[in-house]
């Protein structure tokens, strides 16, 4: 693992773990710890702190060539198990929470780029969150997962798990993350 060192709290920190970097430079957040090589049993773990309720993205990068052979963890394979630890300390509760993976900055993801939350399997069973009830997967034009029936109060920690799955790989791709609150 590795921490770009002590930085004050609205520099940017880049964390790597397993084949990957993970970075908040795109701002709203700030990641707090990572771990984990990517595989169902050591999952890459994000842990973050989001100060709003409002839209945030996690810059991740291959950091070990990508390989289809080798080592689990030791080469990106395209084939990721996440976990995020989220504590929310935007002030707001929330009420849902929705995750969108981008292979173009701001351009949702199409099918021809390879990324998605395991579209290819029609149940999957690795799809979890400690407070939320419930998940939706949207596929084309882009790749969306929302939890709902659930609530995070303010200062509290919702966990997520998920496959995110990248059969053509790419060097740089985006998670974008996205609290809800309620409306009215």
């Amino acid at each position: 693992m590795l921490a770009s060192g002590h930085a004050a709290a609205d520099e940017v920190k880049v964390w790597a773990t397993g084949a990957y970097s993970f970075s908040d430079e795109l701002g709203g957040f700030h990641i707090t710890g990572a771990s984990g090589i990517g595989t169902k049993d050591d999952p890459l773990v994000i842990t973050e702190e989001l100060n709003s309720a409002t839209p945030v993205t996690l810059t991740i990068r291959t950091t070990k060539p990508i390989q289809t052979f080798g080592k689990a963890g030791e080469f990106a394979n395209g084939i990721m198990y996440m976990r995020i630890n989220a504590l929310n300390n935007s002030g707001q509760a929330w009420i849902e929470f929705q995750f969108e993976l981008q292979e173009i900055l701001d351009q949702p993801s199409v099918f021809g780029d390879g990324l998605s939350f395991d579209q290819r399997n029609k149940t999957p069973d690795n799809i979890w969150s400690s407070n939320f009830a419930d998940f939706d997967r949207e596929f084309e034009p882009y790749d969306r997962l929302l939890f709902k029936n659930g609530k995070v109060d303010p200062l509290k920690t919702v966990s997520f798990e998920f496959l995110m799955t990248d059969y053509t790989p790419r060097w740089t791709f985006y998670l974008v993350q996205d609290p809800r609150i309620p409306t009215g």
